[in-house]
């Protein structure tokens, strides 16, 4: 409550300040700026009366918190429950549940592992769908609590006050799974946190695997900034009034949040970003994250050759068809990428590329969106360019990752990116977002003594391959009088320096220019992938890489299966059991 009256007394002040100096620096302080004075105390006074309000409404919502949990039945003993309304999504977080469910159950001999999920769906549907997308086998039988207010968690329900409503079904939701069965272990694999109060009352120990925290610092300073993005509308962040109340509305929520920690016993994270964020919400309880990556099935991708058919080029995206993807960013910087290629044999390769889109569909709403795809790859002149494959099994996507060049992922503030991890692990160089899970864990360069043992291996690719050069050459083999690319290494040999290289190179991030190792002196770091954030820095890597020679591809490509193979399920499993093993019945 003191949180929240300070933060409600603090904004109107720094707002009001905040306009008295775009008065002041558009029409001087004159009865304009005596207006926006008296419009800003009349708004403290509106925002101190909500949060007398607020008071009352707590102390309300405490008395009703505790009836409901003196409602709720007694724990079962044994049972390990997992928390995940949408199991059958076939993303990254469904994904994480199934390795989770096997770890449990090897880990402990007794439990009984029980999924509260959506009404619909069958436990040999959902484990037949984790062999054929994740290629992960439950052997032992699981149960399903069906839950029937779980379509009151979809985001697209509540088109205004999205998180906040999606809160209060989280709460129904957990509400209904708690009467069902109290479990001894409660595993949230969702990042709802809003009913761990509940399950903690009611006795269970709570797990909670975070993949994104509901509420961030960088969500918030976009707010402040007045950026518009995916989750601050244009409409808001150029009112500065709306722009008070949404960030009033972010800390209240970040409050509730930030208390909903106390209940967790074990906190595990899937990044160094989120383990940051929650770090700053869930730090009072002192109980430190822990760091889990994701579980990807690298051993599989990584039997992938390096090598790549030069005839049809194309690069993959692999991502469930949800508005956060980005997909039009990615459909704009093809386009544009095609759109700057020359009439050299480089620039050939880029048009005659093809983009191929992987992605998980989870009914109407998905649907909807990917017609729209479709009509706007149409729009941009992409329809002869661009592939659709909705709901691949999974040894469709290793067969679609073994013949690819590149992988797109071009998601703000992704918490991990397993996407990215899977291309790396395949030989397929990244083109990732500059943010988050991608820039901190994922697309790092090699140190130079990693580097020398992955050159080891692209000399063995390169041998395989024939020396033969890259996307240049339509025909499977390059022109040796072709002119190359430009890349640091190439550009070396042409006597320019470095920094002329990056001039060139233009606006990239750094993992764009630094120079690639040249085994055997491996001196500097190696580059594992691009990374970029606008469109024209994704279209300039999207023409590098399909335009670079095969060497420097196949270079860059085994660096970057190196610095996969410490991302795996067996990781993953052996980390969550130490997480977690002493929580689970024996």
């Amino acid at each position: 409550t003191i949180w929240v009256i300070e933060g409600a007394c603090t904004l109107p002040l720094l707002l009001r300040l905040h306009f008295l100096q775009d008065v002041h620096n558009t029409c001087g302080i004159g009865r304009l700026g005596v207006i926006h004075r008296n419009t800003m105390d009349a708004l403290l006074v509106i925002l101190l009366g909500l949060v007398v309000l607020l008071v009352v409404v707590s102390v309300v919502l405490a008395c009703v918190f505790f009836m409901l949990a003196r409602s709720l039945p007694p724990v079962q003993k044994g049972v390990v429950a997992f928390f995940h309304p949408f199991a059958d999504g076939g993303g990254g977080g469904e994904r994480v549940l199934w390795c989770a469910v096997k770890a449990v159950q090897d880990a402990s001999k007794t439990a009984k592992v029980v999924i509260y999920v959506r009404e619909g769906v069958s436990a040999q549907q959902l484990l037949d769908d984790a062999a054929r997308r994740f290629n992960i086998h439950i052997d032992k039988p699981i149960q399903l609590l069906p839950l029937r207010r779980a379509p009151l968690l979809l985001p697209e329900r509540y088109p205004r006050l999205t998180l906040v409503r999606q809160a209060v079904a989280a709460v129904g939701a957990g509400l209904e799974a708690l009467r069902q069965c109290v479990p001894e272990v409660f595993i949230d694999t969702t990042g709802w946190a809003f009913p761990y109060p509940w399950a903690a009352w009611a006795g269970a120990r709570v797990v909670a695997y975070v993949h994104y925290p509901t509420l961030s610092s960088d969500m918030l300073a976009r707010v402040w900034s007045g950026a518009a993005g995916f989750n601050n509308g244009p409409e808001i962040a150029e009112s500065p009034v709306k722009s008070a109340a949404k960030l009033l509305y972010y800390w209240l929520l970040a409050g509730w949040y930030g208390a909903c920690g106390g209940a967790v016993a074990v906190a595990a994270v899937n990044s160094s970003w989120t383990r940051r964020h929650m770090r700053r919400l869930w730090g009072w309880t002192g109980r430190q994250p822990v760091l889990v990556y994701p579980p990807v099935d690298t051993p599989a991708l990584l039997s992938l050759p390096l090598d790549r058919p030069l005839k049809q080029l194309y690069l993959v995206s692999v991502a469930q068809f949800r508005p956060e993807k980005n997909h039009r960013l990615q459909l704009q910087a093809f386009a544009a990428a095609k759109r700057a290629a020359g009439p050299t044999l480089q620039g050939q390769a880029v048009r005659e590329a093809k983009l191929k889109f992987i992605g998980g569909v989870r009914g109407p709403g998905d649907e909807a969106r990917l017609a729209e795809l479709r009509g706007y790859a149409e729009e941009l002149g992409l329809g002869d360019s661009v592939e659709w494959i909705p709901n691949a099994p999974y040894s469709q996507l290793v067969s679609l990752l073994g013949g690819a060049v590149g992988g797109l992922h071009a998601m703000t503030d992704e918490h991990f990116g397993i996407s990215v991890v899977e291309y790396m692990a395949a030989g397929v160089v990244p083109i990732a977002h500059n943010s988050a899970g991608p820039a901190e864990d994922i697309v790092l360069p090699l140190e130079p003594h990693e580097a020398a043992a992955a050159a080891l291996s692209d000399n063995t690719a390169a041998a395989a391959a024939g020396g033969a050069a890259g996307g240049g050459a339509a025909g499977g083999g390059a022109d040796p009088h072709a002119p190359t690319p430009l890349s640091s290494s190439s550009a070396e040999a042409a006597g320019t320096s470095p920094a002329e290289t990056a001039a060139h190179e233009g606006s990239l991030l750094p993992h764009l220019s630094e120079r690639p190792c040249s085994p055997p002196q491996c001196s500097a770091p190696q580059i594992t992938g691009f990374l970029a954030s606008s469109v024209e820095e994704y279209a300039e890597a999207i023409s590098r890489l399909l335009g670079m020679e095969q060497r420097e591809r196949l270079r860059i490509a085994a660096a970057a299966q190196r610095r996969a193979a410490r991302f795996s399920t067996a990781r993953f499993m052996q980390d969550f059991t130490a997480a977690v093993g002493g929580l689970l019945p024996p």
